[in-house]
């Protein structure tokens, strides 16, 4: 049986994992980029990143397509630890989103480059 962990190292084998910096520097240099925070509605309410628009992860098959319709979206992901991120990073690339991004750091840290 795989754990948790197992299928986040399995999606982060799979997918375009960040640092926060170079997530930033792409970020400020895509057009018409999308960060998605894949964290529980309640987490994103007490803060949230300025430009993020809050999905979490058990939503995002059902609500990305009005957020991004188009495939080739530049979108980032990210989460608490960059578990949850990843998994969604994966879950769009299988859904057909081709320029996808998973933040792998913690989210204090993410805040305060993004602001």
């Amino acid at each position: 049986m795989k754990t948790a962990d197992d299928l986040i190292k399995q999606a982060q084998t799979k997918i375009n994992c960040l640092d926060i910096l170079s997530a930033k520097n792409l970020y400020d240099s895509a057009d018409n980029p999308v960060i998605i925070d894949v964290r529980e509605a309640q987490s994103a309410e007490k803060s949230k990143l300025q430009s993020s628009v809050n999905i979490s992860r058990g939503l995002l098959e059902m609500q990305i397509a009005k957020l991004c319709p188009s495939p080739d979206t530049f979108i980032i992901t990210h989460c608490g630890g960059g578990g949850r991120a990843s998994l969604s990073a994966l879950t769009l690339q299988n859904m057909g989103y081709t320029n996808v991004h998973a933040i792998t750091a913690k989210y204090k840290d993410i805040k305060k480059v993004f602001g």
